[in-house]
């Protein structure tokens, strides 16, 4: 809103010459989605207590968490909030590729609130039948898949090249050598000129990392900030890829396909991150709210779709690392128990072993986020490493 209100007007105001540039709209994005945060968390807070919903706690985890049985829960409301107001006043929405990662993240947190309500309002023990669940996630990848495959350009995305870098010479769209990646391809990290071009399977491949993502930051979501915090480094660093891959010159620069209007993109993520560090003021052990499925879900979707609208879905092993492991000691926990009754970890997902170990939760969550901080270093430097 604010792009298309003030930005006509630099001619007049030079001031506003500012609206123009993505990391000046990001960094306004990121301080409202933080004061919203602080604004609505207490009333939101009181709303949830007053209605009493709250966490129901398994009896088989660690008996540490016992004590955080009716803890309000459905906080995820707070991050949606927090996201969709700053980037309604901050993104500019012709660009398809903002719409595609706000969309994503709406519909899944709206998932997660159907599921947080049947759970904890209705009292229904399992929540959303699964299926279902998995239903509504696959409708929306399928949609999104389609979309980009179906429709690769489109004339309103914004071209984002407002400066220069000084040792890189002007570069004409036309002429951008790396403006040639298909509609239906992706890129692998470390690897310049491999790319896997999918043809029409991209768009089951898109439902299939969009619906993977969202599931595995859900399984995260067990301890008090450690979701929010491993989703904050993965948001950030595919904000940064973003808009590296959204300016035409740093694409170009780092021999990178460029992607007409991703710079959107880094809008959303300031968004995210100040809703996340937001939510993380009240979330911080002891919690006083979980975001439930329906903040875990968003955050799930909002990374996913980033990594597809950037092209780089591969990149999610490595960022997203914390969410790989969490989902594998699930699946290696399952597969052999029933296999052989014996169990691997001593509880899944990991986080729960490492408490189980002796870890204290704040050790486990802080130690957690330093992994996803170093992982996140690493999946930025697969732009020059390659």
């Amino acid at each position: 809103m604010f792009y298309w209100l003030l930005y006509p007007l630099r001619d007049s105001v030079s001031l506003f010459n500012l609206f123009g540039y993505i990391t000046f709209r990001a960094a306004g994005a990121t301080f409202t989605a933080l004061i919203i945060a602080f604004v609505l968390g207490p009333p939101v807070i009181r709303f949830l207590r007053r209605h009493q919903i709250g966490q129901t706690v398994r009896d088989d985890g660690p008996a540490t968490h016992l004590s955080k049985q009716g803890t309000p829960t459905m906080g995820g409301l707070l991050i949606l909030m927090s996201v969709l107001v700053p980037v309604l006043l901050w993104g500019r929405l012709d660009s398809r590729s903002l719409l595609v990662v706000l969309v994503t993240t709406i519909w899944m947190g709206l998932i997660g609130l159907l599921d947080d309500y049947l759970k904890v309002v209705r009292r229904c023990s399992k929540g959303l039948v699964g299926r279902y669940k998995l239903i509504g996630q696959f409708v929306l990848g399928l949609g999104v898949g389609a979309w980009l495959c179906f429709s690769p350009v489109v004339p309103g995305d914004p071209v984002a090249a407002p400066a220069l870098m000084p040792s890189v010479r002007s570069i004409d769209l036309e002429s951008a050598e790396s403006i040639d990646i298909s509609s239906t391809e992706t890129t692998l990290p470390f690897f310049k000129n491999i790319r896997i071009d999918f043809g029409i399977l991209y768009i089951l491949f898109v439902a299939l990392v969009l619906a993977g993502t969202a599931n595995a930051v859900n399984l995260s979501d067990g301890l008090d900030g450690l979701a929010t915090g491993v989703s904050l480094f993965s948001i950030l660093t595919f904000g940064v890829m973003a808009y590296l891959l959204g300016h035409l010159n740093f694409a170009e620069y780092l021999h990178f396909s460029y992607l007409p209007g991703v710079g959107e993109i880094t809008v959303f993520a300031g968004a995210m991150v100040g809703a996340c560090l937001g939510f993380l003021w009240f979330n911080a052990p002891p919690a006083s709210v979980f975001m439930g499925d329906t903040g875990s879900l968003a955050l799930g979707g909002a990374i996913g779709s980033m990594a597809v609208v950037t092209r780089t879905e591969f990149l999610l092993f490595l960022v997203g690392g914390i969410f790989v492991a969490e989902v594998v000691s699930v699946i290696v926990q399952v597969s052999w128990f029933k296999r052989t009754g014996k169990r691997v970890f001593r509880m899944a997902p990991l986080h729960h072993h490492f408490e189980l170990l002796g870890w204290a939760e704040s050790k486990v969550v802080v130690r957690f986020w330093i992994i996803a901080g170093i992982l996140g270093l690493l999946g930025l430097t697969t732009l020059k490493i390659r």
